[in-house]
């Protein structure tokens, strides 16, 4: 027999073979017990080495799909399972408890990019960075222990307690801190120990969709809660929730800070019901009027508050790393969830990001960043101002800010990509309420150069429809 191996595609030729192989049982060219050239034969009519085909041969001998007789040849003992007929199987589907929701990723990097939630690669502590991270291989082939540290590398976690205690006014111990993959690794753990099936969350409306979904994923039963000036409406708050998450530093995406009556209201609240308040400070190492806010969780005097932390904004989102001032009463649940999921984060990153703290790269490079994002900033401010229909909600921190519009224009989507816009509308951040008509513009990637013309830009898609 002859068998026509197209041999296309990417990898090493030897994968590609072994693919075509496959494929030639799956499709029904080969049947149980057909016999297969001879290595020799098959490598001529290929314009191959003998050796890559009797490399493809043994594979799949070994996983049992061939079986080779001395004297006789190479055979098909069985075919893989799923198309030995005309029907292709359904296979399993995920639990009917499972919410199947688009993920919030990657947005399209157009010409003028308002993109949220980004900083500028190109303005990392490259150099310093290197040397952290070889500092932290020699650390790592100097270490006797086989596994990490669920909680976290200990330089990481002192470090990082000394920087909470003086830039966001948080004293912590560094046993309160638990180094996670991400903010979104630590939402999840906390729904994970919190929360059970059918329990109430409390969220503000509009707010961030991926922490929506993780709390749906765990089978809770969300309820939108409207903010206004002053942050969250507590009185809102339904008297069952277990769980209630804010954003009180910059409140994500519209960027009123909560004041403070609202921060003391909402701990009084929390502490009358036994409720677990998640603060996502994301963004708040970066203030343009005043010095940052304090933390809500700086206030919380009976250990109600998880205060939730990333890097994802003073360094980059590729790195992964966020954390958890964990309340007292939910330390051993969290440690117990995070050696469950992961057993532990990346152990070099953590002692490479451990040494770039503890010699003060980091807060150098904050610190430069501050006056870089703070140019532009009030760069993008101004040029916005040139334009009357578009409304700037206030904004004093963080790196986005939300501008609503008096019209809502049909196919927002549709007319940013003409125009080559990257932004977020802002009905994107609803689920219950009416939207706000306007978009959210992030200025952390956006380059400097292209600030008036992409205001431009942004004015002919949104008002000249």
């Amino acid at each position: 027999m002859q068998l026509h191996l197209p041999l296309n595609g990417e990898g090493p030729l030897r994968s590609r073979l072994y693919r075509d192989l496959r494929n030639a049982l799956l499709d029904g060219r080969l049947q149980r017990g057909e016999r297969l050239p001879p290595s020799r034969t098959l490598a001529g009519e290929l314009g191959l080495s003998r050796q890559l085909v009797v490399e493809a041969y043994e594979r799949l001998v070994a996983e049992g799909f061939l079986v080779s007789r001395p004297g006789s040849g190479t055979f098909v003992e069985r075919l893989p399972p799923g198309r030995q007929n005309a029907v292709t199987p359904v296979g399993v589907k995920p639990g009917a408890h499972w919410p199947m929701r688009p993920l919030w990723g990657d947005m399209p990097a157009r010409r003028y990019n308002f993109a949220g939630g980004v900083t500028e690669r190109s303005q990392l502590p490259w150099q310093a960075w290197r040397r952290c991270m070889q500092q932290a291989m020699r650390d790592e082939q100097a270490e006797s222990r086989l596994y990490g540290d669920p909680q976290g590398d200990l330089r990481l976690r002192r470090g990082l307690a000394d920087y909470l205690g003086f830039s966001r006014g948080l004293p912590c111990d560094r046993e309160q801190l638990l180094i996670t993959q991400g903010a979104q690794q630590g939402l999840d753990l906390l729904a994970r120990v919190r929360l059970a099936p059918g329990d109430v969350v409390a969220l503000e409306e509009p707010g961030y969709p991926p922490a929506r979904s993780v709390f749906e994923a765990a089978g809770a039963r969300l309820v939108s809660v409207p903010v206004d000036e002053q942050g969250i409406c507590v009185d809102r708050i339904p008297h069952d929730a277990r769980l209630v998450y804010v954003t009180p530093s910059h409140q994500f995406p519209l960027g009123m800070p909560m004041s403070l009556p609202r921060r003391l209201a909402l701990l009084e609240l929390a502490r009358r019901r036994d409720m677990l308040i998640v603060e996502d400070d994301y963004d708040g190492e970066y203030r343009f009027a005043g010095r940052p806010l304090e933390a809500l969780k700086r206030l919380d005097n009976h250990q109600q508050v998880a205060y939730l932390g990333t890097f994802s904004k003073v360094l980059h989102a590729s790195f992964r790393m966020g954390y958890i001032v964990m309340p007292d009463g939910l330390r051993d649940a969290l440690l117990q969830a995070k050696f469950l999921s992961d057993a532990y984060s990346n152990a070099l990153t953590q002692r490479a990001l451990g040494h770039l703290i503890e010699q003060g790269d980091f807060a150098r490079h904050l610190r430069r960043m501050q006056r870089r994002y703070t140019g532009r900033r009030n760069r993008l401010l101004a040029a916005l101002e040139t334009v009357s229909d578009f409304q700037v909600m206030p904004q004093m921190a963080g790196l986005h800010m939300a501008v609503g519009i008096s019209t809502d224009p049909a196919s927002m989507d549709a007319l940013l990509e003409r125009e080559q816009v990257t932004a977020t509308p802002l009905a994107d951040f609803y689920a219950q309420l009416p939207p706000m008509s306007g978009v959210l513009l992030g200025f952390g990637a956006l380059a400097d150069e292209s600030i008036e013309d992409g205001v431009s830009a942004l004015a002919r898609a949104l008002l000249h429809d």
